[in-house]
């Protein structure tokens, strides 16, 4: 088994899921192996996204982007999560917003016609699959109440709570902007809080 498969077999595992090694096995063929150098756009607003991705090794981001260039930060992908654009993969339609690598990335992929012929033939797979949907429907919820009705400083009090590591992982201006803080607040933030 390729260190690759490995990683994210024990992911899964410790996610709840049990697969035969015939399922497995089923499993690891429908994953490919592909890196990104840093900054590179991996899927662009009105691009239908047809791969979800695990990852291996890097940092990547999801952001909105208006007219005027502005840029929202919605999240962060680091080892070991699934990463790309989301509703845009489940529904097969054209992605409001972008899916970026911050750092050189190696993830596996998965095509969406290869991850509905596995949700088709191993009813485990699907039924994780669902979960961790609602999962992240639930954090996404969470994250709406944090942005507007946390201040500042709580923002930034549960995103370390949450996730310590980001502090090392993902430049700060993007942490800001994540957070909806200018970067000097965030800055200040970041000086007044010991870590």
């Amino acid at each position: 088994m390729l260190k690759e498969f490995h990683d994210m077999r024990q992911y899964l595992q410790n996610l709840g899921l049990v697969l035969t090694e015939i399922e497995w096995e089923t499993l690891y063929s429908a994953w490919h192996l592909k890196e990104f150098k840093r900054k590179t756009l991996i899927t662009t607003s009105s691009e239908i996204e047809i791969y979800l991705y695990f990852v291996l090794e890097g940092v990547q981001r999801v952001y909105y982007q208006n007219e005027d260039e502005r840029e929202a930060t919605l999240v962060f992908t680091y080892p070991y999560s699934f990463a790309g654009v989301l509703d845009s993969f489940l529904l097969q339609a054209p992605s409001n917003y972008y899916f970026e690598a911050l750092t050189n990335s190696r993830m596996l992929k998965i095509s969406h016609e290869d991850f509905q012929n596995l949700s088709h033939s191993i009813p485990a797979f699907d039924h994780f699959a669902r979960k961790l949907v609602h999962s992240t429907v639930s954090g996404l919820l969470q994250r709406m109440v944090e942005l507007q009705c946390f201040t500042s400083k709580e923002k930034f009090l549960v995103m370390l709570k949450r996730s310590p590591q980001v502090l090392q992982l993902v430049p700060h201006k993007y942490l800001a902007n994540y957070l909806g803080i200018d970067p000097t607040a965030f800055s200040k933030l970041l000086n007044s809080e010991r870590i």
